[in-house]
């Protein structure tokens, strides 16, 4: 039976989630597999850019690649729920790496049918393993004291933000020593391992005797606690709404800094994005809280929807960058408080799934956003491109107080 230390009564620390049994050596495992999906999206991009000469059949591929991957997440959680860890994960994660490779390999040189390879980027995206909802679940398993566990989840969200940080800059220095297809071999190769390396950990419970939990709990391991519809469904639209607000402004960004004819300063805006969701998941996960998880969503929702109108407004780069920076705060802690509501919204027994219905909203919330605001720059003033692409987490966060002033006067 695993244990893990008391909440700290002092300063919290980092270091008490780490010194968990178990958690450092499952938390490695899980980023080293993890940093796949750093560098997989933008080696595979450049793959198949290379191997066909076509930007639109690199763009329609990884259309398709992310589409797979984000629309059934949920059902590759549920497997990993049903038939646990130790023999789910393994055969997706074998599945994902083969495919990456014949990717690699049909991209090593150009000729492939586009046809081919837009097959197999659907094929990849429904293997893709849900790395990041297993790791999640398994940090409520080690980490069961509920302040220890919000700074595991932040602690995870900051180390999965420098992922993908750090994922490009080594597609850079692979294509810079070799081809693209090499990137894509590579994140193979680290899922693999990291997966295997995840399931071999001792915190991972043993693989289940047969589908599913046992007969005597299946009734109960299978029913949504009494609050956790309407909980887990406000946590996913918000989520959305985050997401879409973040995909529209990746597109903002670049069309701000072209109007300013600084485009090269695209990338440090987005670092200053990066930087402070960082900063903000710390110090979420550092500080006491005394208010409701659904209080601090709306409001990490409703403070980067007001930073991100403020951005449109900025009078150049320099404001801009301190703007983003600001909406960047809200960033990590609204979704590390999406995620422990959905950890406590359902049994045991359904926690990756419910993780994974988080993850996929604020990614198709991301990919709507983007494909939204392709449509108005150019057609809009941007400042009020930058005020429609906030809306989405501002009513939110309205329609959420209203609520609450409705059943407060009720």
């Amino acid at each position: 039976m695993l244990t893990s230390p008391s909440a700290p009564t002092g300063a919290p620390s980092y270091a008490a989630v780490l010194r968990t049994p178990h958690a450092a050596r499952t938390f490695g495992a899980a980023l080293l597999g993890r940093l796949s999906y750093g560098i997989v999206p933008l080696a595979l991009l450049l793959a198949i850019k290379d191997a066909t000469g076509s930007y639109a059949v690199a763009g329609g591929a990884m259309a398709l690649f992310g589409a797979a991957s984000v629309f059934l997440s949920p059902a590759r959680a549920a497997l990993i729920d049903r038939y646990g860890p130790r023999r789910a994960l393994p055969p997706m994660a074998g599945l994902y790496a083969a495919v990456l490779c014949a990717l690699a390999l049909a991209t090593w040189r150009p000729g492939v049918p586009p046809l081919a390879l837009g097959a197999l980027a659907v094929a990849a995206g429904v293997c893709t393993p849900p790395l990041g909802p297993v790791m999640r679940s398994l940090w409520s398993a080690l980490v069961p004291d509920r302040e220890l566990l919000r700074r595991a989840y932040s602690l995870d969200g900051v180390a999965e933000e420098l992922l993908y940080v750090t994922g490009p800059l080594l597609v850079g220095l692979i294509v810079r020593a070799g081809r693209p297809a090499a990137g894509v071999l590579a994140g193979a190769v680290l899922v693999f391992v990291g997966a295997a390396a995840l399931v071999s950990s001792p915190a991972v419970p043993p693989a289940h005797a047969g589908p599913g939990p046992a007969p005597a709990d299946a009734a109960a391991a299978s029913r949504l606690r009494p609050h956790a519809v309407p909980a887990l469904r406000h946590a996913v639209l918000v989520t959305a709404a985050v997401g879409l607000c973040l995909g529209a402004l990746d597109l903002l960004v670049v069309a701000f800094t072209e109007e300013l004819g600084r485009a090269a300063s695209v990338s440090w805006v987005l670092a200053a994005l990066s930087a402070g969701s960082a900063a903000g998941g710390l110090a979420y996960g550092a500080l006491r809280w005394k208010s409701a998880n659904r209080t601090r969503l709306v409001a990490a929702a409703a403070g980067m929807g007001a930073a991100l109108t403020v951005a449109g407004l900025a009078p150049g780069l320099y404001a801009l960058v301190a703007a983003v920076a600001v909406a960047g705060l809200f960033v990590a802690p609204a979704l590390t408080t999406a995620y422990l509501i959905a950890d406590e919204s359902v049994d045991p027994a359904r926690r990756t799934q419910a993780g994974a219905w988080v993850n996929t909203a604020f990614n198709a919330g991301a990919s709507g956003g983007t494909a939204a605001v392709g449509l108005l720059v150019g057609r809009l003033p941007l400042a009020l491109c930058f005020a429609l692409s906030a809306a989405p987490a501002l009513l939110c966060a309205a329609a959420s107080v209203r609520r609450r002033g409705r059943a407060g006067g009720a």
